[in-house]
């Protein structure tokens, strides 16, 4: 059942402001709270794609939509000893290509989209991957969310990636009450300390994973129980 006492996530965003609002890029204080209660559990919390440069984390991130991580990274060894550089992909041949991704599913829209993405960094980018958000999102496949996994853990630039995880979590907490990704990504930036931002992100879908799960979060071992409105749990 939904706690007597829960809270609609637009109260708790009212309230929260009410009770001192953001501070210049250091986030709110409750949102503060938040990360370091979560930082506290998960402090080994990383990107769970497995890479060793930027190319090899857009392609593995490229290839996890309507996937997991870990089946994303049963298929990367091989993906990136056949073809370990833009060039080398860009000149695959697709079948090759989609016998490698086939576990994943929709394997032919991977393996053209993977040749085109490798094919537009080879002419437009020297075969470099980008750390400008507009230079990333123009590749093929690329969305916000990809752009921001990159430029998070791989070149440093503080970023907010909402996957179904933070989402969730993120309207649990009362941070929002958005669906929206790009909505909830704009909460959560006011919400959150921007140097944490890349990291925080980790630590809720860690959590999301192990405890604030979809059907059955257990409320009863949450590190967040006495900041945490539930709102929405059943």
């Amino acid at each position: 059942m939904v706690r007597g006492s829960a809270q609609t996530a637009a109260e708790v965003s009212v309230g929260r402001r009410e009770r001192g609002g953001a501070g210049r890029g250091g986030g709110t204080r409750r949102g503060r709270e938040i990360d370091a209660a979560l930082q506290r559990a998960y402090p080994d919390a990383r990107c769970a794609l497995d890479h060793r440069n930027a190319f090899e984390l857009l392609v593995a991130t490229v290839l996890s939509a309507q996937t997991t991580d870990e089946r994303v990274n049963t298929v990367t060894p091989e993906l990136f000893d056949r073809w370990p550089t833009p060039a080398d992909l860009a000149a695959a041949s697709e079948d090759d290509v989609r016998a490698v991704v086939r576990v994943l599913g929709f394997q032919a829209r991977r393996a053209g989209q993977l040749i085109g993405l490798a094919a537009a960094l080879e002419r437009d980018h020297a075969g470099e991957v980008s750390a400008d958000r507009d230079a990333l999102t123009a590749l093929p496949g690329v969305g916000r969310k990809t752009a921001h996994v990159v430029l998070g853990n791989v070149f440093d630039v503080p970023a907010i990636t909402v996957d179904t995880h933070v989402g969730r979590l993120a309207r649990r907490l009362g941070l929002t009450a958005a669906d929206a990704p790009l909505a909830v990504e704009k909460d959560l930036a006011r919400e959150l300390p921007e140097a944490d931002w890349t990291f925080a992100c980790h630590r809720l879908i860690a959590h999301g994973r192990a405890v604030c799960t979809s059907r059955a979060p257990a409320c009863g071992a949450c590190v967040l129980a006495d900041l945490c409105p539930r709102v929405g749990v059943v």
